[in-house]
């Protein structure tokens, strides 16, 4: 067996489940904390699923700690978390060997992607054409780009930034997803650390969209004590 027939051997085939050929594709949706990426996620889902399309929703670190999709508005629905799953194509395949059609893929939370989970996302999409939809935040609390969000910005048929506009406290565009530990913004720590944008009295540890002038300068607004943010390493 060669090296080409070995990895087209790794994804399910096509066969004749659809009749006329057509162009999947992967599509990169975007935007910082609060814009309604899980949102969107729910809604394409649905309206897909209207048409009378099979997909699944996939997902990982869910602020909710559940394998499911959530909105901040209340939706909500029922996931595969794919934390532990080093190879994407076979939960796909796994679906198709017990009979089950699979057209299209919904991922939430895609910036927690590996590159060779967004690669395999691909092949899926080019082999065995399988639309994949991915939503997730293209850059961390430091401001530097998750790698699979990096790696989604370099394979992705489409890239959309989320129109919905997420305003900072002091009415500029957010466009930084702060990190909030005991009401300081820092800037160093562990690249991924789930929390959500909820101030409460519990929360040592918090996300806030912020403007780049208040990331920069660590002002987190009349909520908080203005405190100078933690240098980045």
């Amino acid at each position: 067996m060669t090296a080409a027939s070995s990895a087209l051997s790794s994804i399910p085939a096509a066969g004749a489940r659809r009749s006329i050929p057509v162009s999947a594709e992967l599509k990169f949706f975007y935007g910082p904390m609060d814009c309604g990426k899980s949102t969107l996620a729910l809604q394409i889902n649905h309206n897909h699923a209207r048409q009378g399309r099979k997909g699944l929703l996939l997902t990982q670190k869910d602020r909710s700690g559940e394998p499911v999709i959530s909105s901040r508005m209340g939706m909500a629905g029922g996931a595969i978390d794919v934390s532990d799953v080093p190879d994407l194509r076979r939960v796909v395949r796994d679906r198709w060997t017990a009979g089950q059609r699979v057209d299209y893929l919904i991922v939430d939370e895609a910036q927690f992607l590996s590159v060779e989970q967004v690669d395999q996302l691909a092949e899926l999409v080019d082999e065995a054409d399988v639309d994949v939809y991915a939503f997730g935040l293209a850059t961390d609390f430091r401001s530097l780009m998750f790698p699979g969000s990096k790696r989604l910005f370099e394979l992705a048929d489409v890239v959309t930034p989320l129109q919905v506009e997420v305003l900072c406290w002091c009415g500029r565009e957010g466009r930084y997803n702060g990190r909030v530990v005991d009401g300081v913004l820092v800037k160093q720590g562990e690249q991924v650390l789930v929390a959500d944008t909820a101030a409460g009295e519990s929360a040592q540890v918090r996300y806030q969209v912020l403007c780049r002038r208040h990331w920069r300068s660590g002002d987190l607004g009349s909520n908080e004590d203005v405190q100078p943010s933690l240098p980045l390493e």
